[in-house]
């Protein structure tokens, strides 16, 4: 199957698949925090007249600012905005598929609510924490450092999961485990620790919201098989096309940003993709960097 990037509103996309096409899906929708989510984008250029910074072996470097790329994260009711999609998610899933939704703490509670209604509360199978350990401290209240991410499934009890494509992680206590068990490792839990993107890191797109591969990894290893389709109708950045490829999954990425599909041009580029409702020039400007 041909992967494909869609510039569109993801609800007229997901009303044109198929029933039970896809076999998983993830999405990272807006978080309705009522706030601008901006990312400012910088490179430094060799310049020993003008340079503004040090480098390796004492060369000097100029720092160009990009500007920045950001969109409005604010709804007057975001669960009639986010109710259909989830209906037609429901719709596109596999019988044996999985369906992961990665929200935060403002709007947890109500897609838990929504998500048992379409799905059905027996569907339910985990609220996976995202924990993380980055950023501003609060002096008023305690700081919030993780996401939430709930999973359901097609079916209650018929559905992928490939227990031994879990990544093992250090026990917090090797010496009470034994040699053997410590470097084996034990299987994560509901409670993940991983890092955010590094602002510095080469995984950093500069997209806003961007989330880090291994949190996908975990979740494509695990929940599909090599050969399926994998979806996100809240593509931002293009970690969920990313992970699926390199798993040899097969993906469909939404989103209504033209800045997203260019930062998701320019990091899919090598996989070639199916570019659909993209204007004319914009996909002969992608075809150049293949």
């Amino acid at each position: 199957m041909t992967n494909r990037i869609h510039l569109a509103d993801n609800l007229e996309i997901l009303r044109s698949l198929p029933a039970g096409s896809v076999d998983l899906i993830y999405i990272d929708p807006p978080f309705n925090t009522g706030k601008r989510q901006e990312r400012r984008r910088m490179k430094v250029v060799h310049d020993e007249s003008n340079g503004d910074r040090t480098g390796f072996q004492g060369k000097r470097y100029r720092t160009v600012d990009l500007g920045t790329s950001g969109w409005d994260d604010a709804f007057d009711d975001f669960m009639a905005f986010l109710v259909p999609r989830l209906e037609e998610a429901h719709r596109v899933l596999n019988p044996h598929g999985s369906f992961f939704l990665h929200i935060d703490y403002r709007e947890a509670h109500y897609c838990k609510i929504a998500l048992d209604q379409i799905f059905g509360r027996d569907c339910f199978q985990n609220e996976i924490i995202w924990a993380y350990d980055y950023g501003a401290r609060s002096k008023k209240r305690w700081s919030a450092k993780h996401d939430n991410i709930l999973w359901y499934t097609r079916d209650p009890k018929n559905y992928t999961f490939n227990y031994d494509e879990m990544d093992r992680i250090p026990y917090m206590a090797p010496g009470l485990v034994g040699k053997e068990k410590a470097a084996r490792g034990k299987t994560p839990t509901d409670v993940w620790w991983h890092t955010i993107v590094s602002p510095n890191g080469r995984e950093k797109t500069g997209y806003a919201t961007q989330k880090p591969l291994g949190v996908l990894d975990r979740i494509i290893k695990v929940h599909s098989k090599p050969g399926d389709l994998v979806m996100d109708f809240f593509a931002g950045s293009g970690t969920t096309g990313e992970s699926a490829a390199r798993h040899g999954r097969s993906f469909i990425l939404v989103d209504n940003n033209p800045e997203a599909l260019e930062v998701m041009a320019k990091r899919l580029a090598a996989l070639r993709p199916e570019f659909v409702n993209c204007q004319p020039d914009f996909t002969q400007s992608q075809e150049s960097l293949l």
